[in-house]
């Protein structure tokens, strides 16, 4: 399903960025604090920690696999924050 919203990252809990498999997203970090990208394919366990974002950074319709290039047919985002901050993030 499409979004284009803003998700509460809480400290030290994974949160799922895409409401569905994906295969491109757009996002930047709106919060003050970091957040470290997790990819996994399907349903399955997060398999891999991805890039670090600081506040105000972000990415413009990039693909999950630039994201994550060691994880095949990886298709859902999370975010991962040590202190609470925001990320506003949209795909189709």
């Amino acid at each position: 399903m499409a979004q284009n919203t803003k998700i509460l990252v809480p400290a030290n809990t994974a949160t799922l960025l895409t409401d569905s498999a994906v295969t491109a997203l757009t996002f930047t970090v709106e919060g003050q604090f970091p957040v470290q990208l997790q990819g996994r394919s399907g349903t399955g366990a997060i398999t891999t920690w991805g890039p670090t974002y600081d506040s105000g950074q972000g990415e413009l319709n990039i693909a999950v696999a630039d994201l994550f290039p060691g994880v095949s047919g990886a298709d859902r985002v999370y975010a991962l924050a040590f202190s609470p901050t925001v990320v506003w993030v949209s795909h189709a």
